[in-house]
Parts: C-alpha cells; structure tokens; sequence
C-alpha cells in the first residue's frame, strides 16, 4: 500500500514533468510556428513589394523603348516639321494607342507648343494640350536642358539617348510621362541643335496596366487605389521624382505563413498529445512552404530575364552572357562571335497581316534560331524583331559565316501567318572578338555598323564588321564636315553649265547645271561620290537648295531659254520642296518655264505622296519635269503617262551604240525617240560625241543633241563668251551663235 502510495506521487510527477515538457515543446512549436508564420508573411510581402516596384520600372522602360521605335526615325523628323497631320496620325500617335496603348500623344514643335494630339486613339485638337501642360511642361523642360547641354568628352562614338520620364497626375489618375526628342536614325537628315520636335506619350496607370504587372508575377487582386481609400500594408505608393504621392497600387496579399498555419491547425491540436509528431509535421509543412517560396521566387527571377513573347534571354541576360563569354574565351584565348539579326521591312508584315501576326512571325523566328544555332551558343530577343546570338568558340570567321547562311536560308522558308504563307528575309551583322582585351559595348557597336551596311546594300545578306567601315564611316564624316564649310561660304562647290544645241549643232537652246567640287586635299572629287555622301549624311536638302539658288541666280543675267538641274529623290520626298523652288524663283525674278527639274525613273516608281505632289505642283506652275537617263531604269508607258513627263533624255549609253554599224542599235534609239513623239514630249540626246552620232539622231527625228561633240561642260565666264547670252535680255528664245 504504502509502495502504491510512494509511486503513485512519482508517477504524478513524472507525468506532471513529461506533461510540462510536452507543453513547453508544444508552446516553442507553436511559437516557432507563429514566428516563421510572420516572418513569411512579411518576407512574402517584402518579395511582392519589390516585384511590383520592378513590375512598374518595366512598365515605364517599355513605354520609354516603344516610344523610341518612332521617335529615332528620319520620317518621323521630315514629317512632324512638314505638319503632315495624317501621317503622324498614322505613325506616332493613333498608331502608338492602337499597338502599345498609349492614351496620350503630344507632339511638340521647338517651341514647345502643340502640333499635334491625340486621346485615347482620336485625334484631338492640339490646344487639348493645355488641359496637360502644367503636368507636362516641367518634365518638358527638363529635357530641353539635357539637349542643349554639350556633349561629355568622355561621352562614347554614337547617338546618345535623351529622355525625360516621370510619373504625374492628370485629371486625378496617375500616369506614366515620356518625353522625347524626335532625330534622325540616319545621317540622311539633319536638324540644328535646339530644333528638335518633342513626342509626348502618357499611358494612365489604371486597373489594366496594374494586372498587367500582378499577372507577369502571378498576385491576385491587383488594383490601382486612390488617395482617398484607406491603404492597407500590401500597397505601394505611386510617387513623382519631387516625392509627391499620386496613388497607390494595392493587391490581394500573399500569405503563405498565415496559410500554413490555418492548414496545420487540427494538427496542432493533435499534437498536444503527439508533441514529437506534431513537430515533425511542422517541419514538413515549413519544408514544403520553403519549397513553394522558392518555386515562386525562381519563377520571378526568370520572368525578369526572358522575354515574355519567345521564352528567350531579354537584354540583360544577354548582356551578362556576353560579358562571361568575352571573359572566358579571353582565359581560354578562344574567339566569340557576335551576330545581329533583325527582319526585314517587319513593319509592313504588322500594317498588312495585323500586329497578333507580327507577334507570331516573332515567335516562329525565335523557334527557328533556336533550331539552327548550337547547344552552346545563346540567341536573345533584344526588343521589336530584333535578335542577337552570341557563338561561344569559333575557329574563324568562316564559322560565323556558315552559321549566318544557314539562320537566312532557314529563315527563307515560309511562315504560315492567320492562314496565309509569308515569306520573310532577315539582315545579320557578324562581329569577332579579335583578343583578350575585347569590350563587349565594342563588340556590339561593331555588329550594329554590320547590321547598317547588311541593309544599306541590300537587306536578305550578313555583313562581316570590317575595320575600314570605321574609317569609312570617320572618312564620311569628314567629308561631310568640309562639304558642309563650302556650303557655309567656304570654296571649292561652284556650278559649270554644257549647252544643249538644237538640231543644226549651232542654235543654243539651254544648258544643264553640273556641280563641282575642287577639294582642297583630294582635288576635284567626283560628283556622285559627294553627292552620295549627302544623300547619306542628310545634306541633300542643304546642297540641293544651293545648286538650284546658283543656276537660277546665273540664269537670270543670261539669255539663256532655259536652265536644268538635277534634283535628287530625297528632295523630292521632302513636302515643301514644291514651295521652295517657288520661294528661289520668287527671290530670283526667274521665270517658272526657264527652269527645267530633271529627275531619274527611280522616282516614278515610288508611291510616295510627297513625290507626286511635289511633281504635280512644279508642273503646275509651269517648271519643266525632264525624265533623265531614259531607258536605263525600270520606266513603263503608265508611269510616263501618269506623271506627264515634258521632256526624255536619252542616256549616252544608247547613244553610243550608233558607232557600232548595228541595225539593232539604231532600232533601239529609234525606238525611244518614236516613244517620245507619240507621248508628245521633248527628247535630248545626251553624250553626242562624233558627227556620225549627231546625223544620225537628226535623222530619226531628235531636235535636241548636247554632248563633247557640240561643246564639253563650260565655266560660267566661258558660258558668256558665246555670243548673245551675256546680256540681261531673257526674252526666252533660241540662240544661235557661229
């Protein structure tokens, strides 16, 4: 009995200690688990925070790269100076609400005021503007200041990108405002610092744009609150660059801990009794809820380096794996190679077939890189339709070359695009690590020069970086610069004139305007060498403007019937070219109908309507149209017919084809001038050269000879002397002179 009663105050002990330990142990594994349950709540929060903080970085860095895709364009410069109010509907406004969903556009003149606007994808009158202005204008001129700072000398060769973003209220909604300069994207066009036009673009940060985020990193909920609403802890503030909230965007928050423990609640009350089961439970459960963090996070980080469209590496992975790649092959003395890819005229595949379909040709050819290059390598999308894939150790150039021919063969099959076959070229530019001091910024700078000179001589090819194209492009610029100086009141540019006979080989009735440059260092530079120079550089307009002021100024203290000159195909894209030959004939007293503009068939071809206009209104006010180099391009009778040409040259090519005895040749020439009667038009013969040319061309019935054999191209003084064209009289006739 007693033995009873001292076992049993012992077993109540040791039970009272074992239920004091099972308690003690429940109570850390309940605290532990409400302390792992807040610090994963919090954590999660913290994860979510940042991903729509980044979520939202990216939002404004897409706004910022769709907007580049118009604002560095030639087009773009040419037509929102011209006030082309169609085409920038077309191009940088409704276009950019309709693909991107831009609410918002503004284009700004260099003054800062509207000439152009755009809500919600209708064109709106520009003062709509005023209603944003007070919102705009600081970001506006805060640009401003950044374009007419001087460029830093430790500044890289190449554009610099200027911006100006923020984000702003307007009419109590946030919003995303982008602000950039409209420039050139070729040296084909030019404007003076301090003209450039502005592209405004607003996108509002609403319900939509929020989900777009929350659904890129998968939170529910997601929504854009007001500063009204009470603002719980799963919320970020939307805040301008002076600190000033404009809203908040909230979401449904995430939490796992929380989730854990409501799961693991009947457990729990069964492990009052089963502490060591419970725990293990616990343990399972945290593992889980650890792995489940982990998958969600490794999600996150992949979303923020792959491109959502093609699964492929976006820029930043791409850049870092080409950093490791350079460092690597530099320890291994291995080479890399570099290619730049992008589709050709992708743009008019989106314009004709719709941008889902452009978004599917993207995506087949990322399939189709992905296909062709090796396990190794790497191939990202960098934006647009534009690709690059960096070859890990390669042998030689050669290898980068056959890898190119097989990406543009594969990519010469056809897409099967919403039912319809398309087919498609791309343009590659192949850069090569040269040594272990290579930079990667210098590896893509050169595989951009061999994208630009694959497309400039004629897209569907690759182009291997050579380092001429550098001094090509330093020699270019040089050119450039000295040929701008002689414009400028410098020396050198001057206007030589070849008389054009009638048919008797003595009777003047015009001459031709021929542009010379004696350079100073190279001497006398050929003209289509300068010129095409011009064309690139975007000089044209400048050089053009001259030689026409020049002819028409000589012209006028001549007694000359008529002067031509040589008008390339960019000045006449330009809208106002029209009125400013009307402006030099105004300035110059010249008569309209002692001015003949000579242009090549390549001009007829195109659909521009700039080039029709412009034609249509020369003719109009009376400036002769003259088709020059006839028979040498791709002129058919309805363009002829279409543009109501006044004169054909016939190409020296043709004519020199008289020597040869041939009744073939003569048919030919015949042949083009019979063309020209029945079409009621003048004809000249150019490159007469011999006696027997000039019977013969008289013979078949052309009235119009100009050539060496008549007279060579003469300096204006030798001009003169001929007789009868030094006097001020321009009565318009024919001269005849012995």
């Amino acid at each position: 009995m007693s033995a009873r009663v001292n076992r049993s105050p012992l077993t109540f002990h040791v039970t009272l200690t074992v239920l004091a330990l099972a308690a003690f142990a429940l109570a850390m594994v309940v605290g532990f688990g409400f302390y792992a349950m807040m610090q994963a709540d919090r954590a999660s929060l913290k994860r979510q925070k940042i991903f729509f903080a980044n979520g939202l970085q990216d939002q404004i860095a897409a706004v910022e790269r769709e907007q580049e895709s118009i604002a560095v364009w030639d087009d773009s410069v040419i037509n929102a100076k011209a006030g082309n109010q169609e085409w920038m509907a077309e191009n940088i406004s409704v276009w950019m609400y309709s693909y991107y969903g831009h609410n918002r556009i503004y284009v700004l003149d260099a003054a800062n005021r509207p000439v152009h606007a755009m809500h919600e994808g209708q064109l709106v009158p520009p003062s709509a503007y005023r209603e944003d202005q007070s919102a705009i204008q600081p970001t506006v001129e805060r640009l401003r200041q950044l374009i007419s700072q001087p460029p830093n000398e430790n500044q890289a060769s190449g554009p610099v990108k200027l911006l100006a973003e923020d984000l702003v209220s307007l009419g109590g909604k946030p919003a995303i405002l982008s602000v950039m300069p409209l420039v050139p994207s070729s040296d084909r066009v030019t404007q003076a610092p301090g003209s450039e036009y502005l592209h405004v673009s607003i996108e509002f940060i609403n319900d939509a744009v929020v989900g777009k985020i929350a659904e890129k990193y998968l939170l529910a909920g997601a929504r854009q609150l007001p500063l009204s609403q009470p603002i719980s802890s799963a919320a970020i503030p939307l805040m301008d660059s002076h600190g000033v909230i404009l809203g908040y965007i909230g979401w449904d928050q995430e939490r796992p801990g929380l989730t854990l423990v409501r799961k693991a609640g009947p457990a729990l009350v069964i492990g009052a009794l089963l502490a060591a089961s419970v725990l293990a439970f616990l343990l399972r459960r945290l593992r889980r809820a650890s792995f489940a963090l982990q998958t969600s996070q490794d999600q996150a980080q992949y979303l923020a380096f792959h491109d959502t469209l093609t699964g492929l590496p976006n820029r930043a992975l791409f850049e870092d794996r080409l950093r490791q790649a350079l460092l690597t092959a530099s320890r291994d003395k291995a080479r890399v190679g570099l290619l730049y890819l992008d589709i050709d005229r992708f743009k008019h595949v989106n314009d004709t077939f719709g941008h889902p379909a452009g978004d599917e040709l993207v995506r087949q050819t990322a399939a189709r890189l992905q296909q062709t290059i090796r396990e190794i390598d790497t191939v990202a999308r960098l934006g647009g339709d534009e690709f690059a894939l960096i070859l890990i150790d390669i042998r030689d150039i050669r290898t980068a070359e056959d890898i190119s021919e097989q990406l543009l063969q594969r990519l010469q099959e056809p897409f099967k695009l919403m039912d319809d076959q398309v087919f498609v070229s791309a343009s590659i530019g192949i850069a090569i690590s040269s040594g272990p001091d290579v930079d990667s910024d210098d590896l893509l700078r050169k595989a951009d020069i061999a994208l630009y000179e694959a497309k400039k001589n004629g897209r569907g090819r690759y182009q291997v970086f050579a380092g001429d194209m550098d001094d090509l492009l330093l020699r270019k610029r040089k050119v450039e610069s000295e040929l701008r100086n002689a414009l400028n009141g410098g020396t050198g540019i001057k206007l030589v004139y070849q008389p054009i006979f009638a048919a008797d080989g003595r009777t003047i009735l015009g001459a031709e305007a021929l542009i010379r440059w004696a350079h100073e260092v190279h001497g006398a530079l050929p003209p289509a060498q300068f010129i095409a120079i011009a064309e690139e550089r975007g000089m044209i307009g400048q050089l053009g403007k001259w030689v026409l002021y020049e002819a028409c100024r000589f012209a006028i203290g001549t007694r000359l019937p008529w002067v031509a000159v040589n008008v390339s195909p960019l000045q006449l894209r330009d809208f106002g070219f029209a009125e400013q030959v009307a402006s030099i004939l105004r300035e110059t007293g010249l008569a309209p109908k002692r001015l003949q503009i000579e242009i090549t068939e390549s001009v007829l071809l195109e659909s521009s309507n700039a080039t029709r206009m412009a034609l249509a209104a020369l003719r109009q006010s009376g400036v002769g149209i003259v088709l020059d180099d006839f028979g040498t391009g791709y002129s058919s009778l309805s363009y002829l017919r279409r543009h109501a040409i006044d004169k054909l040259k016939i190409d020296r090519s043709f004519v020199r084809l008289l020597d040869d005895g041939d009744g073939s040749s003569s048919a030919i020439v015949r042949a083009l001038i019979d063309l020209a009667v029945a079409l009621k038009v003048e004809v000249t013969a150019e490159g007469v050269e011999t006696e027997e040319q000039k019977m013969q061309l008289v013979g078949m019935g052309c009235h119009q000879l100009q050539g060496y054999l008549l007279s060579p191209p003469l300096e204006t003084t030798q001009l003169l002397t001929l007789p009868g064209l030094s006097t001020g009289d321009q009565s318009g006739h024919a001269i005849a002179h012995a």
